[in-house]
C-alpha cells in the first residue's frame, strides 16, 4: 500500500488531495467503489437506450447485468490472485477478502464474456450482437472506472518528467515524485475508443464487428500503457507482463479477423434484422395483407 497524500500535475497547475472515502451516518463510502458504480450505471443506461439497434430489449440488458456482473467480479479477482499468488500462498482464505483490494480488469472482461456466452445460449439471442453492445458499455465503465485508481493513488507508471507527469507527495519521505499517470492515459484511450466505436456501430455490417473493434482498440492501447506501469502482474518465473501479452495477442487476433471479414464478409444478416423479420412474419391462418 502506497502512503501518498497530495496529487499534483505541475504542467496543468493542479495540486489537490482527493478524498478517498466519506461517511453518511455509520456508512463509509469509498470513492473507488462509488466511481465503479457510476461507470456501471452509465454503461447500463447506454445499453438500454441502444439495445433496439442490436435486436435486443431493455429486459435483455437488465437481465444480462445480473448474469454478467458476478462472472466479471469473480474472474477479475481470480485473475489477480492467480498472477500474484505469492501474496496469498501463506493464507489462501485471504483470496476471498476482495474488500482488501486486488482485481484485474482483463479478468473482468474475460468473466463478462463467459457470462454473456452462457446468457445468450439460455435466452437464444445472438452472441455477436450482445458482445457488440456490452463491450461498448465496457468502454464507458473502463473510462470512468480508471478514475477510481486516481482517488486510490494507484495504477500509475514509472517515473517521468513528461508534460503530463503526476506528482505524488509521500509523507514518509517529505518529497514529491513524478510518475506517468497511466490511469489517465487509459481513461482517455477508452473514452476515445467508445466515441469511435459508437459511431461505427451505426453502420455495422455483421454481428461481432464492434466486439472485434473493442479487442483491437483496447488491446492496442493496453499493450503500450501496461509497459509503463509499475504494478503489472507477471507470468510466474518470467519477465512477461501477463496483461500486456494478452492485450497484444487479442489486438493482433482481432485485427486479423477484421481483415479477413473485409475480404470475405459474413453472409448472415444482422441479428436486429433477423429479429425484425421474425416479429413481422404472419401467424398461421392469418391475413398476410392485414
Amino acid at each position: 500500500m502506497y502512503r501518498y497524500t497530495n496529487i499534483s500535475f505541475p504542467s496543468l497547475g493542479i495540486d489537490i488531495d482527493p478524498l478517498r472515502a466519506f461517511s453518511i451516518g455509520p456508512l463509509s463510502i469509498h470513492m473507488y467503489g462509488l466511481i465503479i458504480a457510476v461507470g456501471l450505471m452509465l454503461a447500463v443506461v447506454y445499453g438500454m437506450r441502444r439495445a433496439p439497434r442490436f435486436g435486443l430489449t431493455e429486459d435483455h440488458v437488465l437481465d444480462g447485468v445480473l448474469w454478467i456482473t458476478p462472472f466479471a467480479i469473480l474472474c477479475a479477482r481470480a485473475y489477480y490472485c492467480i498472477f500474484s499468488w505469492e501474496m496469498y500462498a501463506d493464507d489462501p482464505i485471504s483470496v476471498l477478502y476482495i474488500w482488501n483490494g486486488g482485481i484485474a480488469i482483463y479478468g473482468g472482461v474475460l468473466g463478462a464474456v463467459a457470462g454473456i456466452i452462457l446468457y445468450c445460449r439460455i435466452r437464444k439471442i445472438s452472441l455477436g450482437a450482445a458482445l457488440d453492445l456490452v463491450l461498448l458499455g465496457f468502454l464507458i465503465g473502463q473510462a470512468i472506472g480508471r478514475w477510481g485508481n486516481f482517488f486510490n493513488r494507484e495504477a500509475f507508471g514509472a517515473e517521468t518528467d513528461s508534460f503530463l507527469r503526476m506528482g505524488l507527495f509521500s509523507p514518509l519521505t517529505g518529497t514529491t515524485t513524478y510518475y506517468h499517470p497511466t490511469f489517465l492515459y487509459e481513461s482517455v484511450w477508452n473514452a476515445l475508443g467508445f466515441v469511435i466505436l459508437h459511431f461505427l456501430s451505426k453502420k455495422r455490417q455483421y454481428d461481432g464487428q464492434i466486439a472485434l473493434g473493442y479487442a483491437a482498440w483496447y488491446g492496442l492501447g493496453r499493450t503500450f500503457i501496461e509497459g509503463l506501469r509499475t504494478d503489472s502482474l507477471y507470468i510466474p518465473g518470467t519477465p512477461i507482463r501477463v496483461s500486456q501479452l494478452l492485450a497484444a495477442v487479442s489486438c493482433l487476433a482481432a485485427l486479423a479477423v477484421l481483415a479477413y471479414f473485409v475480404i470475405k464478409p459474413p453472409a448472415r444478416k444482422l441479428f436486429v434484422h433477423r429479429a425484425a423479420e421474425e416479429t413481422t412474419e404472419p401467424t398461421e391462418g392469418g391475413n398476410e395483407d392485414a
